[in-house]
């Protein structure tokens, strides 16, 4: 059950300081466009993997073949800047200046790491190298931060500017780093696709949608203002604790087993709805106020044309499914509503809706809706956690800190099953961490634990989801 304390890590240190990396030969000198995608406010942060490594990898080697990679990667060896056209807008200067680079040293081994990896904490921040920047424009797009383990183990950790990658491309550069740090000889198997202007706003804004993901709820009484004044006060007034919940293909099968025959749904949408119903039942908000989840779509394919292969820009948008507070929790364990309505909002994504989407964020620059919303992003089934540099796969790999935004992590060494991290309210922390789990039970047979993973390799639909945060 939910405990509060983390174990806190030792300091690291630095035998010198950090360098930039550029790459290997030259590259194009130019501006790249930011699509609207890219260049939400609410994306203007850097993606912190963290990956944990029982043998070492020499910094040299890690050093060479990012110097490579970098040279078909060009953009992230480049610096962010605001537009001389629009000062509202970001795009890149491709300059070649490079990545930040640091080794550090910490008295700490894998096993001591694994012991305290499952909820992460403030003090795992030592594992990046703090930069002195006055403003995120100040920051590299790519830092990256080896530490070495006493027991010749590493930490890799890695910051990835979001306006320039989402998840699918951040796990896709990643790859190449490692792939040529493995194989230096080789080449990329998928090659990186720059240009962002197939997402360009149209030059007449046609906005055919009202776009809840972004345009706030308008309550129609008194009890609606004051649920959303309720849910504001209690995720802002209280400290938020790291809650992380794993469930196994079993779990997973079991909460898809509350929708059929009566409704087909996929493991996102199961999980998904089942982690907004156990968020909302902790807070308790009025029954009649109107509720959101905001989760990641991956939209590559539902363009025509499909953006290329190796598009690594930010290729999704929100969906965002809507409903009442009395809906959303109706029974103790029917999360049918709730998937109903995330599969709803899955589908108004058509290519119309997200052109749409990008004239209306060319026009208004606005914020996703925050106020009732519970927001998820998927970093399962995107490559993550098979980062191999040569000398093995990590044996952890998850975020550098929990934040609000729920996250779907993968299982290393698991690939059907799922870790649900998020930061709650410390009020609330063990009433969610309660209802996540009221699922589980007696499905922990081993039989039952087979007959999962034949569900899920022929239905697991999870891949065409990825992250926001």
């Amino acid at each position: 059950m939910f405990k509060s304390a983390s174990s806190e890590i030792p300091d690291s240190y630095y035998q010198t300081e950090p360098s930039l990396v550029r790459p290997r030969s030259p590259t194009p000198r130019r501006t790249l466009y930011l699509s609207n995608l890219d260049d939400q406010k609410f994306l203007r942060f850097s993606i912190k993997y963290i990956y944990l490594y029982k043998k070492s990898v020499s910094v040299e080697s890690l050093k060479s073949s990012l110097s490579r990679v970098l040279v078909d990667y060009y953009p992230l060896a480049g610096r962010l800047r605001t537009s001389a056209e629009d000062e509202g807008k970001f795009e890149v200067d491709c300059n070649g200046e490079g990545a930040l680079f640091a080794e550090a040293f910490m008295d700490l081994t894998a096993d001591q790491f694994l012991q305290a990896s499952r909820r992460p904490n403030r003090s795992w921040r030592k594992f990046l190298y703090r930069l002195d920047s006055r403003n995120f424009l100040d920051i590299p797009p790519l830092v990256i931060q080896v530490t070495n383990l006493n027991c010749g183990g590493m930490i890799l950790c890695t910051a990835i500017n979001h306006c320039l990658c989402d998840g699918i491309g951040t796990s896709q550069f990643l790859q190449a780093w490692a792939h040529l740090t493995s194989k230096s000889d080789d080449v990329l198997p998928i090659s990186p696709f720059h240009d962002r202007h197939l997402l360009s706003p149209s030059s007449i804004p046609n906005i055919t949608f009202t776009h809840p993901e972004y345009t706030g709820t308008t309550p129609h009484h008194h009890e609606g203002i004051n649920g959303i004044h309720f849910l504001e006060q209690m995720l802002k007034s209280q400290s938020l604790v790291p809650i992380s919940v794993t469930f196994k293909p079993s779990h997973i099968l079991n909460l898809r087993k509350h929708c059929v025959p009566s409704l087909k749904c996929t493991s996102f949408e199961a999980l998904a709805s089942h982690t907004w119903r156990s968020w909302i039942r902790s807070l308790i908000p009025p029954a009649s106020l109107k509720v959101k989840l905001l989760f990641s779509v991956n939209v590559r394919k539902r363009m025509k044309p499909e953006l290329p292969r190796g598009y690594y820009g930010n290729g999704f948008v929100l969906g965002c499914a809507e409903t009442t507070v009395k809906e959303l929790v109706g029974s103790n364990k029917n999360i049918h509503h709730g998937v109903k309505v995330v599969q709803e909002a899955k589908a108004v994504l058509t290519e119309e809706y997200v052109r749409s989407m990008i004239d209306y964020l060319e026009e208004r620059r606005a914020k996703p809706d925050l106020s009732t919303s519970f927001v998820i992003s998927q970093w399962a089934k995107l490559g993550l956690e098979d980062l191999d540099f040569g000398e093995g796969k990590p044996v952890h790999m998850g975020p550098l800190a929990s934040e609000i935004y729920c996250l779907f992590l993968p299982i290393v060494g698991d690939l059907d099953a799922i870790r649900v991290l998020v930061s709650v309210p410390e009020k609330i922390a063990e009433k969610f961490e309660y209802y996540m789990k009221d699922i589980m039970g007696a499905e922990e047979e081993k039989e039952e634990e087979e007959e999962a993973r034949e569900w899920h390799k022929k239905s697991f639909k999870l891949s065409s989801f990825m992250p926001c945060n």
